[in-house]
């Protein structure tokens, strides 16, 4: 009789191996500051599955292709734009997430390698050549998408917001010279106007360094005019990974 420690030494019957295909789903947020609203890029599928149905820009990954090529091919084909920013976001990989999936064991699985990508609405293009449906939706409005894209964009909003928090990313969609007026509407736009108030905002900011007056002032409507500031990378490094106290 086996020692109450013993272990089952039954022979494990091995499993086949999944058949992947790869694609990559990209969140692309813009900055609607006009508006305070911040968008999502989404495309309507002209095919099966989801025929019709809103999704995230997407593709298949192509031979000899990495999967960053393949996400800045899916950003050159369906917006033009100068400055962005883009970085890998996470890897879907349920064995449900596409329909297409065999339910068989020898079937193709499809896994998602997500990025997420952001922009200044007024600068982004849209690109609607070849697609039957393509928008940008207000967050707070975005329908029901295909696959699992609700939960890759989820995702991908938390990614945002904490980004927010410790990197430079602002700074990527911003014009070279703005304004600090400029830079908190960014901010409230991805985080909400409770957020932090514009005196104790502009106040710390200052205070951290990172941010060098240009001695130049932009005039905008009646009000009088504003200074520019243009970002100090290296003013910054101390303060990268770390979160900011204004936020």
């Amino acid at each position: 009789m086996p020692g109450r420690n013993a272990k089952n030494t039954d022979a494990v019957a091995p499993r086949a191996l999944a058949d992947f295909k790869v694609g990559v789903d990209n969140v692309i947020f813009s900055l609607d500051t006009d508006q305070n609203r911040l968008l999502v890029l989404l495309v309507m599928r002209q095919d099966e599955p989801y025929l019709g149905q809103w999704s995230l820009p997407g593709t298949l990954v192509r031979q000899g292709e990495s999967l960053e090529d393949a996400a800045y091919r899916v950003l050159a084909e369906k917006i033009r734009v100068k400055n962005l920013y883009l970085e890998q976001l996470y890897t879907f990989g349920g064995p449900e997430r596409d329909p297409r999936e065999s339910p068989d064991r020898f079937g193709v699985r499809y896994l998602s390698v997500s990025y997420f990508a952001l922009v200044r609405f007024v600068e982004a293009e849209l690109v609607a050549v070849g697609l039957t449906g393509i928008a940008w939706y207000p967050l707070k409005d975005v329908p029901k998408l295909a696959f699992d894209h609700n939960q890759i964009l989820e995702y991908g909003y938390r990614r945002l917001r904490n980004k927010l928090e410790y990197s430079p990313i602002a700074f990527e969609v911003l014009p070279e010279l703005f304004t600090l007026s400029d830079l908190y509407q960014l901010y409230t736009t991805v985080l909400g106007e409770n957020f932090s108030d514009y005196s104790n905002f502009r106040a710390r900011l200052l205070k951290l360094g990172f941010l060098s007056d240009t001695g130049i002032k932009a005039s905008r409507g009646a009000g009088r005019p504003a200074s520019l500031y243009r970002f100090d990378a290296e003013a910054f490094a101390p303060f990268k990974d770390k979160p900011l106290v204004f936020i």
